[in-house]
């Protein structure tokens, strides 16, 4: 009929247009400024310097960046292992118990998504700092330092990426319900069996797809950690840190190479999720 024709020409020719639209808005926002960094990264700094492939590699050699990247992998490292354990624990419980105040932990576990990383390592430090904190001098009196130190910005990037692990585990634990579980349990199964045997295996590609979200967060922190860091060189500078102190002090092709090694890290996260998915979820 001409009138159906006639629609579905023209519901084709909207569907190009808002493809056009997507693709050149993720061009001018991502894929433009991203090409920028990897162009500057490799291109000589004078010129009659050299550039390419063996420049980058010299400036990542430099003590300072090499510290800098350790120190991130550390707090990352850290930081993940930290929200695993708790991500699985508190998914557990949102999911699988009724009790007072549910409603208000579930809206608490989103609430670093909502609030500035700034503000976060402004909380930190006004509960652990040494001079007014709440908890500074209690754990400074028996030599736990938080703020100024490793285990601040290990609780500050913890504190950012933890929702990623636990929305990641929910609404799988919401889809596999607790039919398994409870037939184990009848049959004897004691409840570390049952997560182990039953529950672990249903939710390991949710919990493997938030730890490397989680993971690829971690890294790129720099608010929370800016705030709870000395930022100095060889004390308390991570590598976003490094990229903004580098550029402020116009060594310009150190922070492209660090920032270039942190999109390298961001992309093959976005690889290792794109293979660690469901069959069903990639249809």
């Amino acid at each position: 009929m001409p009138e159906v024709k006639e629609i579905r020409q023209h519901k084709s020719v909207v569907t190009y247009l808002l493809r056009f639209f997507v693709i050149g808005y993720l061009f001018v926002l991502v894929v433009w400024p991203l090409s920028e960094v990897v162009q500057r990264t490799f291109a000589p700094v004078e010129a009659n310097a050299a550039g390419g492939f063996g420049a980058f590699l010299e400036r990542l050699q430099d003590p300072s960046v090499t510290y800098a990247f350790g120190l991130t992998v550390t707090c990352a490292f850290w930081a993940v292992l930290i929200n695993t354990v708790f991500g699985l624990g508190i998914s557990l419980l949102l999911v699988r118990y009724e009790f007072p105040g549910r409603r208000i932990l579930s809206v608490l576990v989103d609430l670093p998504m909502s609030v500035s990383p700034v503000v976060v390592g402004l909380a930190l430090v006004l509960a652990y700092s040494s001079g007014s904190g709440w908890f500074g001098e209690s754990l400074e009196s028996v030599g736990i330092f938080i703020i100024g130190s490793t285990p601040g910005m290990v609780m500050a990037t913890a504190f950012v990426s933890l929702p990623l692990v636990i929305r990641e585990i929910i609404p799988v634990l919401e889809e596999i319900g607790t039919d398994a579980e409870m037939a184990a349990s009848s049959l004897g199964a004691h409840a570390w069996q049952s997560f182990r045997r039953i529950t672990l295996p249903s939710i390991k590609w949710a919990l493997a797809y938030g730890v490397v979200l989680s993971l690829a967060r971690s890294l790129g922190e720099f608010g929370a950690v800016k705030i709870v860091s000395p930022g100095a060189e060889f004390r308390g500078e991570t590598a976003t840190l490094l990229i903004q102190n580098r550029y402020n002090n116009y060594d310009e092709s150190t922070a492209y190479a660090a920032a270039f090694v942190l999109v390298l890290a961001a992309v093959l996260a976005l690889v290792v999720v794109t293979f660690i998915r469901r069959p069903e979820d990639r249809t």
